[in-house]
Formats: C-alpha cells, sequence, structure tokens
C-alpha cells in the first residue's frame, strides 16, 4: 500500500534568533506554515527529522517551549486523522521523546524513533500499535491503573 507523507526537516522549521538560540516564535510560524500545507495537500502523515540538530551540553528548547511547539500542532488542527513519527539520532534531554509524550497526553498519534525503517513501518500502519508497544508507558490515572487494557 502507497504511503503519502510529509517529511519536514528541523533547517526547514527551526529559526535561530541573534543569540544563537532558537527562536521559538519563528520557528513557530514556519511550523504552522508547513502545518497547514500538508493540510492542505490532504496529507495525513508526517516524518518530522531532527537527526541534523547537533546536540550540546544545554537544552536546545526548554520543556515550556517544546509545550509551544506541540500547540502549534493544536493549533493547525492537528486530529487523530493524522499521525507523525519524530525521527532523532540522539535526545540526551529527552526533549524529543518529551515532544511525542505530551502529543501523545493529547490523544495524538505521534511517536518519536531513533531508527528511520522503524518510523516508516509505523506511518504506514493503519491502526494505532501503541497500547502494544512494549516500550509505551502510560501515565497511571487517579485510581491508580495505567489506563492499559
Amino acid at each position: 500500500m502507497p504511503l503519502e507523507l510529509q517529511i519536514i526537516r528541523a533547517c526547514e522549521f527551526i529559526r535561530v534568533g541573534t543569540t544563537g538560540r532558537p527562536d521559538i516564535e519563528r520557528s513557530r510560524a514556519v511550523l504552522r506554515e508547513l502545518v497547514a500545507a500538508c493540510r492542505r495537500r490532504g496529507i495525513n502523515q508526517a516524518l518530522l527529522d531532527v537527526r541534523e540538530i547537533h546536540q550540546s551540553p544545554n537544552r536546545i528548547f526548554t520543556p515550556k517551549q517544546i509545550a509551544e511547539l506541540v500547540n502549534t500542532f493544536h493549533e493547525m488542527g492537528f486530529s487523530n486523522d493524522q499521525k507523525m513519527a519524530v525521527l532523532y539520532s540522539q535526545d540526551p534531554h529527552r526533549g524529543i521523546r518529551l515532544f511525542a509524550f505530551v502529543s501523545m497526553i493529547h490523544g495524538w498519534k505521534v511517536r518519536a524513533f531513533d531508527k528511520f525503517e522503524d518510523a516508516l513501518q509505523w506511518l504506514a500502519t493503519t491502526e494505532d500499535a501503541t497500547k502494544d508497544d512494549p516500550e509505551f508507558h502510560p501515565l497511571p490515572t487517579a485510581t491508580g491503573t495505567s489506563g492499559r487494557s
């Protein structure tokens, strides 16, 4: 079955300010344009490729900025009909996995992968296999159960 997806590379949306740090507002504006273009074309799968981001001893994005990036997708109407795989080569500060986790809390189909093939395979599946994923650990609910069926 053919897979139509949009590949969004980090260099296409991350903008750097005069201080050398990412400019979150400019980055969000570009990301909005990219997401809107996907929606206009009816593309429901995206691969956010951040492998080229070189990690430094300090976080690139703060947890608050990561939440703002997630909210950009919400603002653009990201729904359960869309799937996004985030592809990374290293994540020492767990920011990429935090992005995927916060997105999943919103109920969206977003997963982080360190292997391109795994990301494509997940995007190509019609069912969301998150519940069957041994690496998926849902948050406990107020009753103390995990929500896993």
